[in-house]
């Protein structure tokens, strides 16, 4: 599928690390949420490990609130803060509790090495770097899942065994979140860097954190593999 609309800058950083984005978007446990063929005992360890990972991504927004320099991108930060806690997170609380993992199970669940490197990777990011650092390291989580949930959204029937995951991120709803934070990416970078940021001496380093995030998703999904 052609990438959807998130923005100039996630264009231009989509089409900077192409190999990585489609090994992420088109890997071996994105294909198998889409045919049903994913085993529900690695759906099972991935959720899990992705609720941990929601904590600690959580808080990378929160930092998100610190490092801006205008109320738009604040409100864009706090916003998203209160969809991972109070929206995503509940998903995986939902799908977690109808196999017998309480709440209590996800957010006390040890965390696996790639867990630990993606997440550590992205505060890291943000604490010793910009608001542009952050949210460089923060994007392919973001727009990746927007554009897998349309992906598959397109060939996988109502019924299918993870419809719901795919369902939660190919909606209206979470499709204008991709857009709002494009959106405010867009402008974010332009009022640092201005009108050309891809010729700033900056955008090197911006466009290797966000290479780097794509490549931490991959490795997360091979963990979600080893759960079988």
């Amino acid at each position: 599928m052609t990438a959807p609309n998130y923005g100039q800058t996630f264009a231009h950083m989509r089409e900077g690390c192409l190999p990585s984005w489609q090994a992420y978007t088109r890997h071996a446990f994105v294909q198998g949420l889409g045919d049903g063929t994913l085993p529900r005992k690695a759906f099972l360890h991935y959720l899990v490990q992705d609720y941990v990972f929601l904590v600690h991504f959580s808080r990378a927004w929160s930092l998100g609130v610190v490092k801006s320099e205008t109320l738009d991108e604040m409100k864009v930060c706090a916003a998203t803060v209160d969809a991972l806690v109070n929206h995503e997170m509940a998903l995986h609380v939902k799908t977690c509790a109808a196999e017998g993992i309480s709440e209590q199970q996800l957010f006390d669940a040890r965390e696996e090495v790639e867990n630990i490197a993606y997440t550590r990777y992205v505060l890291d990011a943000g604490l010793q770097g910009d608001f542009l650092d952050l949210m460089a390291a923060l994007a392919p989580c973001v727009f990746g899942y927007g554009e897998i949930g349309l992906q598959l959204a397109q060939t996988t029937n109502a019924d299918a065994p993870y419809a719901g995951w795919i369902n939660t991120y190919a909606d209206p709803e979470y499709q204008s979140v991709c857009a709002t934070v494009g959106e405010m990416l867009d402008g974010a970078v332009a009022r640092r860097l201005g009108d050309d940021p891809t010729a700033s001496a900056r955008w090197a380093t911006l466009q290797d954190r966000f290479t780097t995030a794509t490549d931490l998703e991959v490795r997360f999904w091979d963990m979600g593999l080893r759960g079988v």
